[in-house]
């Protein structure tokens, strides 16, 4: 990286690109060919160019350089500003911590900045060096977009297996430890969703404008984009609905088990209050205790005992009540 270059590619139009330096990029005319810079937002010398070198409006540059943006696209004179969200696939992290990519497109210049890398991106740059990529930065912004959504709906796909183990669990198992498992979904879930909603209207008014640098080929595919984040955004719904109704039923199912057990309880406590009222009778230090004399008294007692036992399980089950 080149105080805060990361790259700069100078697009053949056969699907390749040329890698330039600071040097070449600030040497750079439009007369020679379309060029994508992407720089790391969070370097000096990246804000240093953005607002005195790059020809760009003030607000543009901010837009650029901000550190906290919502999806979105706006279509200026002089040229398209946008900001995306992508999965976060770096390493130690979390997918719904999304990363933010921002895009200004003018008539022959793509600029994106971002600060955490984007695996979407090095896809891009891995298929134009191998002379497989865009043709011209309209078809390489429609391919950033559809790479985004990929991304997206791999983890998405991960989340519904997630989903599906865990609902699988809680009728087996039902273990309180599922409750941590399942909110951690459910707020994973919600958190992607938060950042896909406006993505799937930026995406939106993005195949809408109607843009003099995109043919109708590439308006298709990128409605497909369109269709495909609405689905993403269908199943993170339906996912988040699975979620609510699996913590329902993880908490009906626990609380059967608390019931039954409580009510074991009970039943054990109700056998055992008159036995316990006997033995706390006989246990008084005075005198005049029945059998106190009798050396067969204590057997006698014990069989009063199983007897009052048997006959009140007798009434238990009479009464139905295990």
């Amino acid at each position: 990286m080149q105080e805060g270059l990361i790259f700069a590619f100078l697009l053949d139009g056969q699907g390749g690109g040329k890698r330039l330096t600071w040097q070449q990029v600030n040497r750079w005319t439009p007369d020679k060919g379309e060029l994508w810079l992407h720089f790391d937002y969070s370097v000096y010398q990246t804000k240093e160019w953005l607002f005195n070198d790059a020809g760009l409006n003030l607000a543009v540059a901010e837009t650029l350089l901000s550190s906290e943006s919502r999806p979105r696209f706006s279509q200026l004179d002089d040229g398209s500003l946008m900001a995306w969200r992508g999965v976060n696939l770096n390493p130690n992290e979390e997918p719904d911590d999304m990363v933010a990519v921002r895009l200004w497109h003018d008539e022959h210049r793509l600029i994106t900045t971002l600060k955490r890398d984007l695996s979407s991106i090095n896809e891009l740059v891995e298929m134009l060096e191998r002379q497989r990529g865009a043709l011209n930065l309209g078809q390489l912004m429609i391919e950033m977009a559809d790479k985004l959504i990929e991304h997206i709906s791999d983890i998405v796909n991960d989340y519904e297996d997630q989903m599906a183990l865990l609902e699988e669990q809680v009728i087996e198992e039902s273990s309180a430890k599922l409750r941590t498992e399942l909110s951690q979904l459910r707020r994973q879930v919600i958190s992607l969703r938060r950042y896909m909603t406006p993505q799937k209207e930026a995406l939106m008014r993005f195949s809408m404008e109607k843009l003099a640098w995109m043919n109708q080929q590439e308006r298709i595919a990128l409605r497909e984009v369109v269709d495909r984040i609405t689905k993403e955004l269908e199943d993170l719904e339906a996912l988040r609905e699975r979620a609510v109704v699996a913590q329902e039923e993880l908490q009906n199912r626990l609380s059967e088990q608390l019931n039954s057990r409580m009510y074991l309880l009970s039943i054990i406590t109700a056998v055992f209050l008159p036995l316990g009222f006997l033995t706390g009778l006989l246990g008084v230090n005075v005198g005049g205790i029945p059998g106190a004399e009798n050396p067969q008294a204590f057997r006698y007692f014990v069989w009063i005992v199983v007897g009052l036992i048997v006959v009140q399980l007798v009434i238990f089950k009479w009464r139905k009540w295990f």
